[in-house]
């Protein structure tokens, strides 16, 4: 099996991949001042940037949940590999041979992890269906996607392809690029037949890649041509350990960069609607696979939109009552969104891809931007459902709505809309249904539950939390916020971030002169690395694996991303740090030795008293020569 990877091949990989570039796959990075860039994590719920990414020193750290670490961390965590299948993805985008001990490699060895053999497999499947589109056999796929208005490069861009209607022939196609049958039957790309042989899953289908927001296939949507294909009209790969329908979004590779710069996505119900979107234009489309929209594919669409004042995301659904239930359940997840939710629904119950069709690209542009707001959508569909003839009927509806305009964000909006409620109720007491909807308030607040945000700080955390950063050991008394504990912090900031500019001084401070336990553990970790003046291109890294644990590596990544209180950064402001943490130490020793005088009075021999009073006399002058001669008294 293979061997370990050499360590100057992982050396190389984590300089040739810049971790603002991989991270950006997955989340929008915006400007966060001193070097860093910000998003909203992608580890935890969060509606104000709390991630930050430092691309000179190759480091992420969120300071909400702590999780932290370099390129190779990141890709482990997000996409839940080992360290060598991390090491291996970036290797193959950096275009980087791998070198691997005991032995070496060969392509079908198990020594590979399995989620990149299965990427690996459903990425050949990929091209072996985009090749066979082109077969004699497949003109009935081509048949099927010209009448909807797709040619030969537009279903080259969606890298749409055919499925042989045989019973094996992907199956033998892979067998012959090395992957096993296990692979196969693992990947859901073959299944298990009566004779115990695999055999392929999707046969005689156009097939439609099912790719992550990293672009890696991980699955495939498959329709049905034939009327005597007795299977599903669609038909997905199942559940794999790569595939989780309700994770995915299709069309979010290609999506991802105009959704960010737009601050808009477009929510379409079917593969082909996605197809017309962006052929028309709106190529900020994408939709659902088999699935209901949910959680997870918001948590996605959030990473992209950031907490945008701007950000909207607009639904298209069908007119019939199956899209009037999905527009109210996504409706339901409105206030998980850091955006606008808008609904948009075509003329005659057409989806995006028949409104292509009859009436050209204009026609769907048009169509999305035609939306109204989702909570009015369901304030009609609310109203709709009382008989306003009698007051009892309209006190009902006013009762079931006013929670609705309570969830709007915008307090001008929700106050135009508890007007625009009293006229689609036919009252003319206006003010009243403001009230009834303002007393919503009220009551939340009797029974003690005012909105989360107005406990908590912008991170996510309470007030409390923030006192000291979740990583630090910290006992109740510990006040990371102090005076000394914040130049502390400022300085084990400099001396990771601009080794430099502290050394050598700084690797003569002992542990003791950092007062709060978590500091003194980095100061640590700094020294078994080998010291701040050793300033290593890997000087981080080995910094990180000094650490005694999670907790303080967690804290060493953070204190690499965080920036440096400082317009400029140079030595005089090193010096500054270095002599604030040492004036401190000796005060503090200066202070223990008077006491230990005191104590011993008349009673210590004069040996004693003398040997006492020559500390402290010295600790005073070097005190004194601190304060007159700042960082040259060193």
């Amino acid at each position: 099996m293979a061997g370990r990877i050499n360590d100057d091949d992982v050396k190389a990989v984590r300089d040739a991949v810049p971790i603002d570039a991989v991270v950006s796959e997955y989340l929008q990075l915006r400007n966060a001042g001193g070097g860093n860039l910000k998003g909203l994590c992608p580890f935890h719920d969060e509606k104000s940037p709390s991630f930050q990414v430092s691309p000179s020193k190759g480091f992420y750290h969120c300071f909400g949940c702590q999780a932290g670490g370099d390129t190779l961390d990141f890709v482990m965590k997000i996409d839940h590999l080992s360290f060598s299948e991390a090491v291996e993805r970036l290797a193959g985008l950096a275009g980087i041979t791998l070198r691997y001990e005991e032995g070496g490699y060969t392509a079908g060895s198990s020594g590979r992890g399995e989620r990149i053999r299965l990427v690996e497999a459903h990425k050949a499947a990929a091209l072996f269906y985009m090749d066979q589109l082109g077969s004699a056999e497949a003109e009935i796929g081509r048949k099927f996607l010209a009448e909807r208005g797709f040619d030969q490069a537009a279903a080259a861009h969606f890298s749409v392809g055919y499925s042989p209607a045989g019973w094996d022939h992907l199956t033998r196609f892979l067998r012959g690029k090395g992957f096993t049958d296990k692979e196969l039957i693992t990947s859901g790309l073959s299944q298990d037949s009566r004779s115990g042989k695999p055999i392929d899953r999707f046969r005689g289908r156009l097939m439609w890649p099912i790719r992550e927001i990293s672009g890696e296939v991980v699955g495939f949507g498959a329709r049905k041509l034939r009327d005597d294909d007795n299977g599903p009209k669609y038909l997905n790969t199942p559940e794999t350990a790569i595939y989780k329908k309700s994770q995915v979004l299709y069309g979010i590779d290609l999506a991802k960069k105009e959704i960010a710069k737009t601050s808009r996505a477009v929510v379409v119900e079917g593969y082909t609607d996605v197809m017309a979107c962006h052929m028309a234009g709106v190529t900020t489309a994408i939709a659902t696979c088999g699935t209901a929209f949910g959680g997870d594919h918001i948590k996605i669409l959030r990473r992209l939109l950031m907490d945008n004042a701007t950000a909207e995301v607009i639904f298209t659904f069908d007119g019939d009552a199956a899209g009037q239930k999905a527009a109210l359940r996504a409706f339901e997840d409105d206030q998980k969104f850091a955006a606008e939710t808008s609904i948009t629904i075509a003329p005659d119950g057409m989806d995006p891809c028949d409104l292509r069709l009859a009436q050209g690209d204009a026609a769907v542009a048009s169509l999305v931007e035609a939306r109204t707001p989702l909570f009015e959508f369901a304030l009609k569909h609310i109203v709709a459902r009382h008989n306003l003839e009698n007051p009892a009927g309209r006190s009902a509806a006013l009762d079931e709505a006013a929670p609705i305009i309570k969830k709007i964000k915008n307090v001008g909006i929700q106050h135009e809309s508890a007007v625009q409620l009293a006229g689609m109720l036919g009252m003319r007491d206006e003010q009243f249904v403001v009230k009834r909807i303002a007393q919503l308030d009220r009551w939340a607040r009797e029974r003690g539950n005012q909105p989360q945000e107005q406990r908590r700080g912008r991170s996510g955390h309470s007030y409390e939390d923030i006192a000291a950063p979740a990583a630090a050991p910290a006992g109740p008394a510990l006040n990371l916020r102090s005076p000394a504990h914040i130049t502390e912090r400022e300085l084990l900031k400099l001396a990771l971030q601009r080794p430099a500019l502290v050394s050598p001084a700084f690797d003569a401070y002992g542990m003791d002169e950092f007062t709060a336990p978590p500091y003194a553990a980095v100061r640590q970790a700094i020294q078994d690395a080998g010291g701040a003046s050793l300033g290593t291109e890997d000087y981080l890294i080995r910094v990180r694996e000094a650490a005694p644990n999670d907790t303080v590596r967690a804290l060493v990544t953070e204190l690499v991303v965080e920036a440096i209180h400082a317009k400029t950064v140079d030595e005089i402001y090193a010096g500054v740090h270095l002599v604030q943490v040492r004036l401190r130490a000796v005060d503090r020793r200066v202070h223990e030795i008077q006491g230990t005088l005191a104590r011993l009075g008349h009673q210590g021999s004069p040996e004693q008293l003398a040997a006492v009073q020559e500390e402290l006399w010295v600790l005073q002058q070097y005190g004194r020569l601190l304060r007159n001669r700042g960082a040259e008294g060193l």
